[in-house]
């Protein structure tokens, strides 16, 4: 594909494209990108996850949910108890009001101490996929935790949560409900 069809496909322009990746090249300074050199702060919410902020240009509009977007926005701005969470049956929305709230934070169409969020969506599916051993699920999830805790910017979406309950759980282990609960508190 052409690089000038690409990026204007992307939204962006070959300018603004080379000068991030110039801006990139100088933070790293001589050190090349490797396995042990880059940027690992979120390997496992990049692994296990999606992130919806950066994904604003497949997202599909939101249309008509303005009010629970606006009640969603009030709650992520809260000192305490700052844990929104979207019920309903299937096929009503709650995955789309969760995108739509992605777009506004690309956008900057948030308040100032959500401007810097990224909206990341955790995929229960992943994190149990593929662990052979008693606690790796386990271990996997708390490792996203630990990254969204240490991040301070990331607002966590699961899509599916009551999927959790049981999730992962083996003899001696806990499921990821219990994992979840101290930081929903």
């Amino acid at each position: 594909m052409d690089p000038n069809k690409f990026t204007q496909k992307a939204g962006t322009s070959k300018f603004q494209v080379e000068t991030a990746l110039t801006e990139m090249r100088d933070k790293a300074g001589n050190q090349t990108m490797n396995s042990s050199t880059g940027d690992d702060s979120l390997e496992a919410l990049n692994k296990y996850g999606q992130d919806l902020t950066a994904q604003v240009a497949h997202l599909d509009s939101v249309i008509g949910r303005d009010e629970e977007m606006c009640r969603i926005i009030q709650i992520l701005c809260r000192r305490t108890k700052n844990n929104p969470g979207l019920i309903g049956e299937p096929g009503v929305g709650k995955t789309a009001i969760a995108e739509g709230q992605a777009q506004r934070i690309a956008k900057g169409n948030i308040p100032s101490n959500l401007k810097e969020m990224r909206m990341v969506a955790l995929d229960i599916g992943a994190l149990v996929a593929g662990a052979k051993y008693r606690g790796e699920f386990e271990e996997r999830l708390k490792a996203g935790l630990a990254e969204v805790k240490k991040a301070a910017n990331v607002i966590l979406f699961i899509d599916e949560i009551h999927l959790v309950q049981g999730a992962g759980k083996a003899e001696g282990a806990m499921d990821a409900a219990n994992l979840l609960k101290p930081m929903l508190a």
